[in-house]
């Protein structure tokens, strides 16, 4: 049950809270999972995106008794995250305002061992070649690692590149791999790539970010809605796409995606099953790390 389904979420292009809970149940076949066994942080605007909007991890009160959750440890504490195991859970999270369900790259029983490693391309400004050249940069000294690697549009600036892991490496190691690639990325295009957070010192460059790699850190879901206008999607997307320009980070939306899966199907399918060791590649990396 949607309570106030009429509730403008998305005010410019008139998408209203009945029709996010609607898109999440249709697409709760292909999203759940990417979520399942997950702990989740709702990114929730109970008055639209017009207006400021907040994040919530824990769930202690006000949840269903059906409602999966999961108990983590933090500082002085500890937080029980939402989990979505079916498209009532999912759609449970429309209702409660929440448009994009952000999570970690572990699973439960298993949260200190991850079962993704992501980088998140962030520009700091609209350069569209930029972008797929930093992409295709990325995929390229991935396979040169012996890793394949999936992308996604972010829904906001960029794009999410995702490297699928066995769970044998944990929180740290899956860091440390990633930091250093994106070191090596950076001093090989120095110009286009950078490491520093803070936008002010990143001077046009495209941020290679490797913090969602870290413990309780979260990326946005697979298939979640992003508070921009337009509704735009953090959509599964194919190499070929991005390299022809053919899709950019905000192009796949609330109203488009259905046709889209219709189109091209379930993209990620194939790397649900993926199951990649580290190992070797932390190994290879070394020798890239010496020749810079």
């Amino acid at each position: 049950m949607i309570t106030h389904p009429e509730k403008l979420l998305f005010p410019a292009d008139g998408i209203t809270k009945g029709e996010l809970a609607s898109y999440y149940e249709a697409i709760a076949p292909l999203m759940v999972p990417h979520l399942s066994g997950r702990p989740i942080t709702m990114e929730r605007y109970h008055r639209g995106i017009g207006e400021p909007g907040f994040f919530q991890k824990d769930v202690s009160k006000g949840f269903p008794d059906w409602l999966a959750r999961v108990e983590v440890p933090k500082k002085r504490g500890t937080v029980h995250h939402p989990l979505v195991s079916d498209a009532r859970s999912l759609v449970w999270l429309a209702n409660q305002n929440c448009i994009t369900p952000h999570v970690w790259i572990s699973r439960v029983p298993d949260l200190y061992q991850p079962d993704l490693c992501v980088f998140d391309l962030d520009p700091a400004e609209d350069r569209p070649a930029a972008l797929r050249e930093a992409a295709i940069a990325l995929r390229n000294f991935l396979q040169d690692l012996g890793l394949n690697s999936w992308i996604k549009t972010s829904g906001s600036k960029g794009f999410h590149v995702v490297v699928p892991l066995d769970r044998q490496c944990d929180y740290s190691e899956v860091a440390s791999f990633a930091h250093r690639v994106g070191r090596v990325l950076v001093s090989r295009h120095p110009n286009q790539l950078t490491q520093e957070f803070a936008k002010a010192d990143r001077g046009g460059r495209i941020l290679m970010d490797t913090g969602r790699n870290e413990y309780s850190a979260t990326f946005a879901a697979a298939y979640a809605v992003r508070p921009r206008q337009g509704a735009p999607v953090s959509a599964p997307c194919t190499w070929h796409e991005v390299e022809s320009g053919a899709v950019g980070p905000q192009t796949i939306t609330l109203r488009y995606i259905q046709k889209r899966i219709s189109d091209v199907g379930e993209l990620w399918a194939e790397m649900l099953k993926e199951k990649q060791s580290l190992l070797s590649a932390i190994e290879q990396l070394k020798g890239c790390e010496s020749a810079h």
